[in-house]
């Protein structure tokens, strides 16, 4: 059987639009634009448990792409992580819709949670006819994650395992 994936997305949801306790400013300039970053330490470690404890794997889905490795990665503790390749926004689409169209294609019916601000993320998939077992824990992009969405994702991955032996 095929991993579960916890999919992150970088901004909104590790990198809220307010500042809240323990959050660092930070800059970054992948290809040479300059990006305003909130980014908390703590994220890495609560992630990486989250992963090691239900057998999950992370990977970033995300604008950033594997940017995010050089960028955020090591800003909040994580290691470098594969990533969903998201082409250039297409306008036509919403920012959500866009991003769910390429992950839908690339997770396939392997199951995963996705830590997601964009709202209509859950609509796009719910079209997908070929998606395996699948939760959108929609985080709010004003606070970015909580241990409450981690916490969500974990007992859900849990049920999985229970549920259908991943």
């Amino acid at each position: 059987m095929d991993t579960p994936l916890v999919l992150l997305d970088v901004d909104g949801v590790l990198n809220p639009l307010q500042r809240s306790p323990g959050y660092q400013r930070y800059r970054a300039s992948p290809n040479g634009v300059v990006y305003r970053l909130l980014l908390n330490p703590l994220h890495g470690p609560l992630l990486t448990a989250l992963a090691a404890d239900t057998g999950a794997e992370l990977v970033w889905a995300s604008y950033w792409t594997d940017a995010a490795n050089d960028w955020i990665s090591p800003r909040v503790g994580l290691p470098s992580l594969p990533h969903v390749p998201i082409p250039r926004h297409d306008p036509r689409f919403s920012l959500g819709a866009w991003k769910a169209r390429h992950v839908a294609a690339w997770v396939g019916e392997r199951p995963f949670v996705w830590l997601e601000d964009e709202p209509d993320v859950t609509e796009v998939l719910a079209k997908e006819t070929r998606l395996g077992p699948h939760l959108i824990v929609p985080v709010d992009p004003l606070h970015g994650l909580t241990e409450t969405h981690v916490d969500q994702a974990r007992t859900w991955l849990e049920q999985l395992v229970r549920d259908h032996g991943y």
